[in-house]
């Protein structure tokens, strides 16, 4: 019933299993890839035929993670999976990326490739195992994919690197880095590291090439048994061909004196001018306008990029390693807790830094199980940063994607939790682009949660790397425009310290890049950083010496593990009281560690003294303010300590014989108290007489514990 075809091959120290022909037979292709216990379904299907008039390949990636995968229930009212999360949402993406550039230019069929998780065994992570499934599926499929690509994780520990770390190993390395490729060459790379340098980075990079490549060869091996038919080849039709000698010759003129205006808002309305003549004036000889619209973005980018190989020079006038001019201001939000505007050429980021309490860490409900981060970094891209009109909704996955890099940038100079307990949330709302804003947004993010005193031992800054490459020429480009990054080779991001990368991403959009290239960007991209660190530093050096006014202080101190109960209280209720009568926020945890925070010193110190009060044990011989809570014939009890009741007998109210107790105290009296004794059961007596209501003193003249 099955014909069935298997791959096996052993990575890394463990098997990997590519299978076909047994799941999923209607579609184009479908790979079954599992490594380790980690297993993957990747297929692929696409339309036909191209929607008339369409001029971009609409390609969706779709990874989803299925709970069954990891003998979970998911969580919620519906139970069932629901909204991507932001790791489906980042590993589309991941996928997305090296897969792209690979389809034959001019297929513009809508393609779909969905990776959904099967089972996950808590050691090899499904993204790597998603990536060669989805490779295997186009490879197989016959669609004009002119792969196949590999990929892998590659840690670095104790200075070695290891291929693919398990879960378990990653908390030891100093990196955490996917690469993707071909044979030829990379085309895409993901990473965090810590502060390493850009001779280790650039050594991991050639490490996983070079250890993907088996898992090519297999997929090719695999594809050599089952393959199906191949699509042809798209062609340029002869139509095309004269319709461009056309568009060069009524725009090439005009669109050249466009480009040398460097202001982008001026430059794109002498473009979007000729383009408009250019439409206007082909339509009439008959020529379609969606057609015209691809040539003419042809033209522009041959205009762009030769301009640039010939002459040095770029769009708005740089050589290729200047970076555009850079103002940083700090503080600027009076109420925010740390804040920064960072303004490079004219790319913008108002990046704003929130500290908060453990109740405000994000709580994930992830397969490897639930875990609670402690700082978040968001991205915002309104329509207005480009000058036009659009959609304001949810994040969508550009936002997500850079939000996470700028995440990956910042997190490992971040401060440990138990060294500073805070929640930190940071905030880039990009004010205006043109080129790399997720990198200002590296650089504003730092900026900020210094402005809020959160203590980094030194500021991170990032920068994008561009490429232009024709044939036996290339230019690296230094701090890229949105244009350069539209019509260039490369989008390649790095960010760091003065002492080493902390992030790094590239994204080729031609078949591979050359160490060689590579290792010039690095470099290059290492002498922007530090003159971008120079200018940050004329604005903040390190992280102001306490945290700002506005956020809220938090006092750390310990409690006796079965004392929790207590300050918890039933169902909550005594924990729910100290903050609603203090105003302060308190966490506990399993440990007794307690953490109370308030902007108000006086509402902190209520709480405090609350709390310790509850756990406080009476000291023998103590004099202790306290509350008359109730009176009975043979005494009353008085409240202390808090939450603690003893009884003072009706012969321990005065020196003198009381024949009443009510005419002594009555319930709400302050009052001191000695402690005296404590009975069988623990509970304690407690004496009025032998303490001086007026000084506080007992007859050896003790004070009392205030």
């Amino acid at each position: 019933m099955f014909d069935v075809y298997r791959k096996e091959l052993t990575w890394g120290g463990r098997k990997l299993v590519m299978e076909t022909g047994r799941i999923a037979r209607q579609a184009n292709g479908a790979v079954l890839v599992t490594y380790g216990e980690t297993t993957v379904l990747a297929t692929v299907v696409a339309m036909k035929s191209a929607r008339p008039g369409i001029d971009f390949f609409p390609l969706t990636v779709n990874y989803q993670e299925k709970a069954f995968a990891a003998g979970k229930i998911p969580g919620g009212f519906f139970k069932r999976e629901g909204r991507p999360s932001e790791k489906e949402t980042l590993v589309s993406r991941l996928i997305d990326r090296p897969i792209r550039p690979l389809f034959a230019d001019g297929f513009r069929n809508e393609t779909q490739v969905v990776c959904t998780v099967l089972s996950h065994d808590l050691e090899n992570d499904p993204d790597i195992v998603s990536l060669v499934a989805a490779s295997a599926a186009l490879t197989i499929s016959g669609l004009p994919f002119m792969g196949p690509v590999g990929g892998a994780r590659v840690g670095y520990i104790d200075g070695e690197y290891v291929l693919n770390p398990q879960q378990g190993d990653l908390p030891r390395s100093t990196l955490d880095l996917v690469v993707a490729g071909t044979k030829e060459g990379v085309l895409m790379v993901e990473s965090e590291a810590k502060e390493l340098s850009e001779e280790i980075m650039l050594g991991a990079v050639s490490f996983g090439h070079k250890n993907f490549q088996p898992v090519i060869e297999a997929i090719i091996g695999l594809a050599e048994k089952c393959a199906k038919e191949p699509w042809a080849i798209p062609t340029e039709a002869p139509e095309t061909a004269s319709a461009r000698a056309r568009v060069k010759a009524v725009a090439e003129a005009e669109l050249r004196a466009a480009y040398t205006e460097t202001v982008k808002q001026a430059r794109y309305a002498k473009v979007g001018a000729v383009k408009d003549k250019t439409v206007a004036a082909l339509t009439e000889e008959g020529i379609d306008s969606g057609l015209i619209s691809g040539l003419f973005k042809d033209l522009e980018a041959d205009i762009v990029r030769n301009a640039i190989l010939d002459t040095g020079k770029r769009i708005d006038g740089r050589d290729t390693k200047t970076v555009r001019p850079i103002d940083c201001q700090v503080g600027f939000l009076p109420r925010a807790h740390g804040s920064a505007l960072f303004t490079r050429g004219e790319t913008q980021a108002m990046v704003v830094a929130t500290l908060g309490t453990g109740q405000d860490e994000q709580i994930i409900d992830a397969l490897e199980g639930e875990y609670r981060e402690n700082f978040m970094l968001h991205y915002n891209f309104p329509p207005y940063s480009v000058g036009e009109v659009g959609r304001m909704g949810t994040p969508g996955r550009r936002e997500v994607g850079h939000g996470k890099l700028a995440w990956r940038a910042i997190h490992p100079l971040l401060p440990a939790k138990d060294g500073f307990p805070y929640t930190m949330r940071v905030v880039s709302e990009i004010t205006e682009s043109n080129g790399s804003s997720s990198m200002a947004t590296v650089c504003g993010s730092s900026l900020a949660l210094m402005d809020a005193g959160v203590p980094m031992p030194r500021p991170v800054a990032g920068i994008a790397m561009g490429l232009i490459k024709e044939e036996g020429r290339f230019a690296v480009l230094t701090d890229i425009l949105g244009d350069e990054d539209h019509l260039g080779d490369m989008d390649f991001k790095v960010a760091g310290t003065e002492t080493g990368v902390t992030a790094l991403q590239m994204d080729i959009k031609i078949t591979s890049i050359t160490e060689e290239i590579m290792k010039i960007a690095l470099g290059q991209a290492k002498d922007g950083r530090l003159h971008i660190l120079g200018e940050m530093s004329k604005a903040l050096t390190s992280g102001r010496q306490e945290v700002s006014r506005n956020a809220p202080r938090i006092t750390t101190f310990q409690i006796p593990k079965e004392k929790i109960r207590e300050v918890i209280g039933s169902g909550g209720k005594v924990i729910r009281e100290i903050c609603e009568v203090s105003g302060a926020k308190v966490d506990i945890d399993d440990t007794g560690t307690i953490k109370v925070a308030a902007v108000d010193s006086e509402a902190a110190e209520i709480a405090i003294n609350m709390i310790r009060g509850i756990v406080a044990e009476p000291e023998m011989g103590v004099i202790y303010p306290g509350k008359v809570v109730k009176t009975m014939d043979f005494g009353a009890f008085v409240n202390f300590l808090g939450s603690k009741d003893g009884l003072v007998h009706i012969s321990e109210l005065a020196a003198s014989r009381v024949a009443k107790t009510t005419d002594v105290v009555k319930v709400g009296d302050a009052v001191k108290v000695k402690v005296i004794g404590f009975d069988e059961r623990g509970k304690v007596k407690l004496s009025m007489k032998q303490v001086d209501q007026a000084t506080g003193e007992d007859i050896s003249g003790k004070k009392t514990e205030e």
